[in-house]
């Protein structure tokens, strides 16, 4: 430790390390320090270890949070007409969510400065996901956002490399350490951008599920417990919807594919599960930000071309066409049902890495990825299926991927004897609110 530093970072290291709770000021000063570079990337490994293996109470993660938002700049979104809501979803497949919601929750005047990220491995990024469209650009100035929000209503950008930088390198160190499960970095991790990001409002989506970062639903209602409670100490109004992600969302997985389903969704139809879910996401969003409106009314916003129109106009204010046609892969094959019956299994992470392997998604960051990869599914589990009718159709403009994609789908898809008996799951599993 120089002269200069309050703490050295070993014993900040054994204090986690023999289950004691970090001060305020240990918090804070391992954080700057570890942004600054004097805090070695091997203590700061132990430090995550021993928070995973101990945990922290909730004023700990709350300071930790503070303490990463502290390390940037914080935007200011006072200025706007309209209240502010934002969503976040831990990660899923087919999940498209936020591409209908924010221009559907724009349509009753809540402006919605959705900051975005890409994917990585098995769950696919939104950022990903627009620019399959034409012209669409995701970065943009702090200046443009608040003109896009005021003007149109809806942002759907990447994030600025201002906002919480402390977590960018906590991120990838996690990543490479084994310290990504734990729930106190978890939460502070997401919630240190969402905060800083200066949204009045904030509905969490916490998905549950093979193809969701929290297979167990007690693990998840912990998580989205932790990430309410941050939410509302920082005068956030923050609520969390636990959903089902054991069954992929929608009809489809893979960037393009997706983006034209969602416009289907504004078109006032697309699959029941997407909408229903987009739908209860708006309803909880419109009610955080103190302009609550009925289902019902929420539902009409897709059916009678509002929310379509904000769509339009979000697009087009990102240099996006939305008239386009969007790009298709060049390649195709299907996967046949070998026996007449009932769907009963469609396992949502395997489909996630079968697209992942078709070109839809990134093994490392700095990847790129297919417009056109991915999957569509013909049946979602309770449908009946005919013996050598599609279950699904695979796409890439790399054929060779074909088949390491087939080896993620073995075991993945089960049919039950005609007739069998099956409900599928309700999308929303349970709700969590701060307020």
């Amino acid at each position: 430790m120089s002269g200069t530093e309050k703490f050295a970072a070993v014993d900040v290291i054994i204090a986690k390390r023999d289950g004691h709770v970090l001060t305020d000021e240990q918090i804070d000063w391992v954080i700057d320090a570890y942004t600054r570079g004097v805090v070695a990337e091997e203590q700061m490994s132990a430090l995550n270890m021993a928070i995973l293996l101990n945990g922290m109470n909730r004023a700990e993660i709350a300071r930790w949070t503070n303490a990463m938002i502290a390390s940037g700049e914080r935007m200011d979104f006072s200025s706007l007409r309209n209240p502010t809501s934002d969503k976040h979803s831990t990660g899923g497949v087919g999940d498209k969510i936020t591409l209908p919601l924010a221009p559907l929750v724009a349509v009753f005047d809540v402006a919605v400065p959705q900051l975005s990220g890409r994917g990585l491995g098995h769950t696919g990024g939104t950022l990903d996901k627009l620019e399959s469209i034409p012209g669409w650009q995701a970065a943009m100035s702090n200046e443009a956002m608040l003109a896009q929000l005021d003007d149109v209503g809806a942002v759907i950008c990447q994030a600025g490399s201002g906002l919480a930088p402390a977590d960018r390198k906590l991120y990838a160190l996690r990543d490479v350490t084994g310290t990504v499960e734990a729930i106190p970095l978890i939460a502070s991790s997401i919630m240190s951008k969402k905060i800083a990001e200066g949204t009045g409002a904030l509905v969490l989506d916490v998905k549950v599920g093979s193809g969701a970062f929290m297979k167990n639903i007690d693990r998840a209602r912990e998580l989205a417990r932790t990430m309410v409670d941050l939410g509302t100490d920082a005068g956030v109004r923050t609520v969390a919807l636990l959903t089902d992600m054991s069954t992929p969302l929608g009809l489809t997985a893979g960037n393009a594919l997706e983006v034209r389903e969602s416009v289907e969704v504004l078109a006032g139809g697309g699959p029941a599960d997407v909408v229903d879910l987009t739908v209860a996401l708006a309803v909880e969003m419109l009610a955080a930000a103190g302009r609550p409106v009925g289902e019902d009314e929420v539902r009409a916003a897709l059916t009678d071309g509002r929310a379509m129109d904000r769509w339009n106009a979000m697009i087009s204010a990102q240099g996006g066409d939305p008239h386009a046609e969007l790009p298709w892969a060049t390649h195709t094959q299907q996967v046949l049902a070998e026996e007449d019956g009932v769907l009963t299994k469609l396992d949502a992470y395997d489909v996630g890495i079968a697209a992942w392997r078709l070109g839809a998604g990134r093994a490392r960051r700095e990847d790129s990825v297919q417009a056109g990869a991915g999957v569509v599914m013909h049946a979602k589990p309770g449908d009946a299926v005919r013996k050598g009718e599609p279950i699904l159709t695979l796409h890439t403009d790399t054929p060779e991927r074909f088949d390491r994609a087939l080896e993620a789908l073995e075991g993945g898809i089960e049919v039950a004897a005609p007739g069998t008996s099956f409900t599928p799951s309700d999308v929303v599993l349970d709700r969590i609110s701060g307020f």
